[in-house]
């Protein structure tokens, strides 16, 4: 399905994408919302998933913000209007909800965050925000009124008191209610407010966007990894001081040349981009492993289906280089052979595979030895077997 509507995929990724809004009519003609809002809110009540609920006058004040999980007692004193259930990461949970990201896979796979299900009542809002990463905004059920405004930063004031980040100022500089099927793109930054016309449903699509706080560290540690004792700071060009105190511009273009230097291999940031992205968003709620009898071959098992299924917590991806392959999963890197560059491919661009496919493209024990592994680790499961997801 396209939906991007008149738009072709590069025209978006060119003029529109982490670039300015677009709304898109009737994106998704016919949709009808995965879950109802007695369901969405069944999913509140549950210890592992994670939910919020936004007031816009809550006992705490205004714009408070409780987390889940949430009793039916929550619900019975909630107002009539004014208030949102948000709740995180239902493709989690929900494989007809995973099965909706597939359709934003013009996109990198690996930048897919989640999707977020927000329920409002009449007047139910987040308040005036920005976001740090992109999002598509997909009317599920009902209407809802979307607000947006200016591009903001790390100066942009915000509301004091609330435990939410509401902007102080909000520029308003245009508007539109959106029905079902209609969607929204935000890139960064941009200040959104979104206003529920009676009861509604919004999906929204986000992508990870690794701070540089979370970036540097990676780096910095693999850097420390492959550093050696001759690695050092060195002036060859050094011209007399006359102002030997003074560290000057010469000074730091030797330090930033040697740091770069350091995280100049294309494969060594492939691989903290692959272990960073594919890691998992809720490692405490991973499935246990599985036993797999040790006499039976990867090509056996993966007999016992015609199709096989990507787990709905996993995140997969690859890299490609001249001499071997990296496949990404949960945070770890898996280095193979080139000649399973075909498998690995298969894995990370796909979320449904063919049995016989697979079986095709295991080349070697290296490769048998990573789909084993998936299997093990329930990131690869039949979806008839008792154990699956």
């Amino acid at each position: 399905m396209h939906l991007l509507g008149d738009l072709t995929v590069e025209e978006f990724l060119r003029d529109y994408w982490h670039k300015k809004p677009l709304l898109i009519r009737n994106a998704w003609p016919g949709f009808e919302p995965l879950l109802s809002a007695q369901e969405l809110a069944g999913l509140s009540l549950e210890e592992e998933i994670e939910s919020r609920i936004v007031e816009e006058q809550g006992k705490d004040g205004p714009w408070s913000i409780r987390k889940g999980p949430f009793s039916e007692d929550d619900y019975q004193a909630l107002p009539e209007s004014h208030w949102t259930l948000l709740v995180q990461a239902v493709d989690h949970w929900i494989p007809e909800a995973a099965a909706l990201l597939e359709h934003f896979r013009f996109i990198p796979g690996w930048r897919i965050d989640d999707l977020m299900i927000s329920y409002a009542v009449d007047g139910g809002s987040v308040g005036p925000h920005y976001d740090q990463y992109d999002v598509f905004l997909l009317q599920a059920e009902g209407q809802r009124e979307w607000r947006i405004g200016q591009m903001c930063g790390e100066d942009t004031p915000f509301l004091k008191g609330p435990k939410i980040r509401i902007l102080e100022n909000f520029e308003e500089s245009g508007r539109w209610v959106l029905n079902p099927g209609d969607m929204l793109y935000l890139p960064p930054a941009l200040a959104h407010y979104g206003i529920a016309q009676g009861e509604c449903q919004t999906y929204s699509i986000g992508f990870r966007a690794p701070a540089l706080a979370e970036l540097a560290p990676m780096v910095l540690d693999d850097v420390m990894d492959h550093a050696c004792d001759d690695q050092r700071y060195a002036d060859p060009d050094l011209a007399p001081q006359t102002t030997p105190g003074l560290i000057d511009h010469a000074a730091a273009n030797r330090l930033r040349a040697l740091l770069m230097s350091a995280i100049s291999d294309d494969a060594r940031l492939q691989s903290i981009l692959g272990r960073l992205m594919t890691e998992a968003k809720y490692p405490e709620h991973l499935p246990d492993s599985i036993d797999l009898p040790d006499d039976t071959s990867v090509t056996t098992l993966l007999s016992q289906a015609a199709v096989w299924q990507k787990a709905e917590f996993a995140r997969f991806a690859y890299s490609e280089h001249p001499d071997h392959c990296c496949f990404y999963a949960l945070g770890e890197c898996h280095r193979l052979p080139p000649e399973n560059l075909p498998l690995v491919a298969e894995l990370a661009n796909n979320s449904q595979y063919d049995s016989k496919t697979l079986k095709a493209l295991i080349a070697g024990s290296d490769a048998a030895q990573l789909v084993r592994s998936l299997m093990s680790r329930q990131m690869l499961y039949n979806p008839e077997a008792d154990y699956g997801n």
